[in-house]
């Protein structure tokens, strides 16, 4: 009964917890954002304070490079993007006209007289890309300013985030301590073990997911760029941006690509086999390099199970939900392999016959206890 009752007692206020962040997402959004930016950027600030610098100026070192790095990245980097933005939006029709008429030959070539019967299905199929490109940008932005970054909200996020960050790198190893002081006495081992679990699985998506995406944006864009395309520079920062969700970014970035190149070389086929090369070589590095050696195994998240967590985090909670998916999925695995390591070790799962030294295996046999240490 007081398993039962510890249990309904941290149900509740998980679900309590994660309500208050929907209700408050918009106003919760530059702390959010600080958090997590504090605990990836925490070891850092404690090899500063190795240096010798005392924890408070180790923080504002830390926290004032960051915003250096953000502010000139913005100031070399948005002009050009903006840009090729506007670039891209006007070719973009051009682009899937060209495609339909590719697609209209092909199957009128190979179909013949049956052609007739598949151009509806054709039409149907492209009509929802065919959409005033140019609009794109009035029709996103409009609903996120009045949704929660207008002026004032935008003003919280570039100036209280920062604080935010500052505060957290100077108070977190004595808010770690607290929060450790409140923990039963009796179950701090277990408790300490699971936060550890948490800590390795978070620690290594936020800053090993973060450095891989990094890596990827410049990677595809200097190489879409090294071949030609006009907007490689905007395609491949979102491409690397967006590699948090397994497959889903990179094949978005390859279709934008496909079609921008398309635009731009047609009648000749080379370049698009170019920009197909540049997207295989980003998804071999990735797989084969980045995401084994900085990631690794400790996320323990299949990637199905993260593209849900990310459309129902961000379903719920928008952007601020889309940040915290991920964190959220990878401790509430680690609390799912815990209870199913409780679970199979418990009566409920043995059976009574674990009482008397004998193990009711999956499929109802029966091993006494010389069985399972091997002897007769």
């Amino acid at each position: 009964m007081k398993i039962e009752r510890q249990f309904v007692f941290w149900l509740v206020a998980c679900v309590a917890m994660l309500g208050f962040i929907a209700i408050l997402k918009d106003v919760l959004l530059p702390f959010i954002v600080g958090m997590i930016l504090a605990y990836a950027l925490n070891p850092v600030a404690d090899a500063v304070v190795r240096r010798g610098l005392p924890r408070v100026a180790a923080s504002a070192v830390v926290v004032a490079l960051i915003v250096l790095m953000l502010g000139l990245a913005m100031w070399f980097l948005v002009p050009p993007l903006v840009a090729q933005v506007e670039g891209l939006a006007e070719t973009m029709p051009a682009g899937i006209a060209r495609i339909r008429t590719l697609i209209e030959d092909l199957a009128r070539e190979r179909l013949g007289s049956r052609f007739g019967d598949v151009k509806t299905g054709i039409d149907k199929s492209l009509a929802g890309l065919e959409i005033d490109w140019s609009s794109i940008l009035p029709a996103v932005a409009g609903p996120l300013w009045t949704k929660g970054l207008a002026v004032a909200n935008l003003l919280w996020l570039v100036l209280i985030t920062p604080l935010v960050v500052f505060y957290l790198l100077v108070d977190w190893h004595p808010m770690v301590a607290r929060v450790e002081g409140w923990i039963p006495r009796d179950k701090v081992a277990t408790v300490r073990r699971l936060f550890g679990e948490m800590d390795a699985a978070v620690g290594a998506f936020v800053r090993g997911q973060g450095v891989v995406c990094l890596i990827l944006g410049v990677f595809y864009a200097v190489g879409l760029s090294l071949v030609g395309l006009r907007y490689g520079l905007l395609i491949g920062l979102a491409t690397g941006l967006l590699s948090f969700v397994p497959f889903a970014g990179w094949a978005l970035g390859f279709m934008v690509s496909a079609i921008a190149m398309l635009v731009q070389a047609w009648p000749d086929p080379e370049p698009l086999y170019l920009v197909a090369g540049v997207f295989v070589a980003g998804m071999a590095l990735d797989t084969a390099v980045l995401s084994p050696r900085i990631v690794g195994s400790r996320v323990g998240l299949h990637p199905l199970w993260l593209i849900f967590a990310l459309m129902a985090f961000s379903y719920a909670m928008g952007f601020v939900g889309m940040l915290l998916a991920v964190p959220l999925a990878a401790a509430f695995a680690v609390l799912v392999r815990h209870g199913l390591e409780v679970y199979l070790g418990s009566e409920v799962y043995r059976g009574k016959a674990a009482a008397g030294g004998q193990d009711v295996g999956p499929t109802g046999s029966i091993a006494g206890k010389g069985a399972r240490d091997g002897s007769a």
